[in-house]
Formats: structure tokens, sequence, C-alpha cells
């Protein structure tokens, strides 16, 4: 069945989303239209075809778990020189975040995988691209805020023509296949015999 390369991650909702997008693709940067704007729970990871449906599940298993919880983005800041990034803030919901992608990377899942650097949630909205370009980026998002409750997370995979695209959402709290019709109590009961 071949490999997929999968991520996991809370996508920033509109208007935010499409305005950072758009920031990043006016400072230059190659990548912008084909990554939402979101933050990262699990980077992107190579995972067998045929180990979806666990995969799958795991992330259910998770969100089922956790709770809404408030995110406020402000500011900006970079990874630079370690690694070329210019990043929004996350000024609260940093523990949320940390939470969740290590609930999703755990070490009994399907998702159990060792991070390059400390987890640090953030907003990418410059990589790799030249350094003017960066410090444009910095500079001219530095008084950036939004704020939103985020209610869940979303899977997605990178195509072959390296757009990440969204494969399935995952809401927080148990969730129910079917909910039990309420009786219309404005009509009177059905005799009975």
């Amino acid at each position: 069945m071949g490999t997929v390369t999968l991520g996991v991650s809370i996508a920033v909702p509109e208007p935010y989303g499409s305005f950072l997008q758009g920031k990043r693709a006016g400072y230059g940067d190659p990548a912008a239209h084909g990554i939402p704007t979101h933050i990262t729970l699990l980077p992107p990871t190579e995972a067998d075809a045929g180990a979806l449906p666990a995969v799958e599940a795991h992330l259910a298993e998770v969100a089922a778990a956790f709770r809404s919880f408030p995110l406020r983005l402000e500011g900006t800041d970079t990874f630079r020189p370690l690694s070329p990034v210019v990043f929004v803030k996350v000024a609260e919901g940093e523990a949320g975040c940390t939470a969740l992608q290590a609930a999703i990377r755990a070490d009994s899942g399907p998702c159990a995988r060792e991070l390059a650097f400390p987890y640090h949630p953030h907003v990418t909205v410059a990589h790799g691209i030249a350094d003017e370009a960066m410090d444009r980026a910095q500079t001219g998002l530095k008084d950036f805020r939004a704020t939103w409750t985020v209610g869940g997370f979303g899977l997605y995979q990178q195509g072959d023509d390296a757009v990440w695209r969204l494969e399935r959402e995952y809401p927080f709290g148990r969730q129910t296949t079917a909910v039990p019709r309420q009786a219309d109590l404005s009509r009177p009961p059905a005799p009975t015999s």
C-alpha cells in the first residue's frame, strides 16, 4: 500500500488563517500556498498507509479526552539562528497545545516519534527564505493578535504536489454517532390497544 506523509495540527480559523497565509506568501515563502495556517501537534511523519485506521482511532481517542481551551496569538519571534523560521507566538493556550501533542505522540500509540527540537507551539509565517524577508516578517507582524477557542484538531496528508490537505477533523469530547430523537410532545400520544 505504500507510505503517506501525515501531520496533525490546530487550524488557525478565519479570517486569521487566510490573512497569515497571504502574508507568508507576500514575504516570498514558496511553501505558503501549500500549507494551511496552523499550530503543529504532530510534524510531518511518514506512515504506512495500512496504519491509517489505527492512527485515526488513536486521534479520535485523544480528541475525546480533551476539552476546548482558549488560545491567543500575539507578536512574533524567531528560531534563528538554530532554524530559519519566523513565527507568531502562542501567548495563551501553550499548556493545552503541549498536552495535546504529547497525547498524540504517546509512546504507546501509532504516532509515537521523537522531535528534532523541544515542542514549542507557534504559527510559522516565514521559513527558509532570505534573511531580509525573514526580518520583514518578524517586524511586519509584531503587532498581530488573534484569539479563539480551540475545539479540536485535524489530520492532514501531504500530496505528491507537496500540498497539505485536511483528511479528517477531530472535535474535542465524546462524540456519539446517533442521538435519539426526542418525542414530539406537541401531538397526543398514539392510542394503544
